[in-house]
């Protein structure tokens, strides 16, 4: 494996040249460019403001900055494994004609939507100090803790492009696999706590037969996991509303062993999905 990360850097150059070109191609003809990337998140957070602060009454203080929170990384990997399943299907003919190293495919995807979050996290934090000035926190939301941050960007990134390596390698042999992710990170996204809290889960499974080991299992999904520490990273640990009329309750603290399960998992799929993607990619010639 240590010679296919030599190689890849020596195509360093073409790597950010297919990064600069997904870029490019995405906002091709648009005059809103990069704002298009940020209303998505931005409307979830409006309907789903009006869904539960409203409709629902949630009492969770600041409760759009958690779920920004989280909704900006979820996005992130739905949208990188999304556009990565087909970036080798869809440059074969490429592929077969001219010698590159063929993990730049999927890599330029997920690293072209790794941009987005990145300029993404800037309005972030402009949207938490609006509401840091309007409404107040406890404490203030920009605190020591958002120096781990960076730890959690590049767990993030790393969690993705193994999963994309996985899967733009089986798409080419096996075209069902894009629809059956599609169906998959639509059904994790209710099963991870973006739009709620782990902390909701910890209380509806608590007082259950097996309760604790259901919990543990419901984070063993890394991005479950990881919504979750950026929820604790970027907006201020107080209490939320966990549902059935209990009124607000502190937030849990970080659950570390767990967060240390996600990052071995998060290993296994960077590393994992590397070797089998470097396994495969001298079949993808042989796709008609």
């Amino acid at each position: 494996m240590r010679s296919e990360f030599q190689e890849l850097w020596r195509f360093r150059e073409l790597l950010f040249a297919m990064v600069e070109r997904e870029l490019k191609i995405r906002y091709k003809n648009s005059v809103l460019g990069f704002v298009w990337s940020l209303l998505m998140p931005l409307a979830t957070i409006l309907v789903m403001w009006l869904v539960f602060k409203v409709f629902l009454r949630n009492d969770t203080p600041n409760f759009s900055a958690y779920v920004l929170a989280a909704y900006l990384p979820y996005q992130f990997i739905q949208l990188a494994v999304l556009d990565s399943a087909q970036s080798v299907l869809i440059s074969l003919p490429v592929v077969k004609k001219v010698y590159f190293p063929r993990e730049i495919l999927p890599l330029a995807s997920v690293i072209s939507n790794f941009i987005h979050l990145l300029l993404s996290l800037p309005i972030f934090f402009i949207f938490l100090f609006v509401i840091y000035a309007t409404y107040g926190f406890e404490v203030s939301p920009f605190t020591w803790r958002m120096l781990f941050l960076p730890v959690l960007l590049v767990i993030t990134f790393m969690l993705t492009a193994g999963m994309a390596f996985i899967i733009s390698a089986l798409n080419v042999f096996y075209e069902d696999v894009k629809y059956a992710v599609s169906l998959l990170l639509y059904i994790f996204f209710f099963l991870t706590p973006v739009m709620y809290f782990s902390e909701n889960v910890f209380y509806a499974l608590k007082d259950k037969p097996y309760g604790m080991l259901l919990y543990n299992l419901y984070h063993a999904n890394p991005m479950a996991m990881l919504v979750t520490a950026y929820k604790k990273t970027l907006v201020p640990m107080g209490k939320i509303d966990p549902g059935g009329g209990e009124g607000l309750i502190p937030m849990l603290p970080m659950n570390w062993p767990m967060f240390g399960v996600t990052v071995a998992i998060t290993l296994a799929f960077f590393f994992g999905g590397y070797a089998l993607f470097n396994r495969m990619k001298w079949r993808f010639v042989e796709r008609p």
